[in-house]
């Protein structure tokens, strides 16, 4: 199957990046890839949520499960673990996917999220998400996000933010199919 590039938003000082259009019955699977998300406050969160009305509210309810893995830059302080502050259960709040992303020039995260057949109305809505953040604290985590929208309409807006403050980012949105 082929992707193909829907719409690339680059931001730069922003308070979020949202895809308010081309999500869609034309595809089952959107693609969105996430490239250096730096932070203007250090140590926090890169998050997304998805709208079923076209971006006027992003608060559709999810469950979710988040789990990483660390390293320490100075050589020590390897894991492997569930995070459970992370997940969410019948939640509306925005789901972390990169965790103290720290805001120096070498700092930053990247990632892919996988959104599941947005457009289907019989069906919840499955996503998971693999991600890479060096943190404030001089490490890196490879997190794993997974879980699914509960609800059958239409999710047709997705929102990416930090939990504080501005970012700069490059996000683009592909299709598959």
């Amino acid at each position: 199957m082929a992707m193909t590039l829907i719409t690339t938003n680059t931001s730069s000082d922003a308070a979020n990046s949202s895809f308010t259009s081309g999500i869609d019955s034309t595809y089952k699977l959107y693609i969105f890839k996430f490239i250096d998300v730096n932070p203007a406050t250090d140590t926090t969160d890169f998050l997304f949520n998805g709208s079923v009305d076209s971006g006027s509210n992003y608060n559709v309810t999810k469950t979710t499960t988040y789990f990483g893995a660390q390293f320490a830059e100075v050589g020590d302080g390897s894991g492997l673990g569930y995070e459970t502050s992370y997940d969410l259960a019948q939640s509306t709040d925005y789901q972390q996917l990169i965790r103290d992303i720290g805001n120096g020039a070498d700092e930053s995260g990247a990632g892919t999220l996988w959104l599941f057949n947005p457009s289907n109305t019989t069906y919840v809505k499955h996503f998971y998400a693999t991600t890479n953040g060096y943190y404030g604290g001089d490490y890196t985590m490879n997190a794993f996000v997974g879980g699914y929208f509960n609800t059958t309409d239409n999710i047709d807006a997705i929102d990416f933010k930090m939990s504080s403050g501005n970012m700069d980012a490059v996000i683009s949105m592909y299709g598959v199919g």
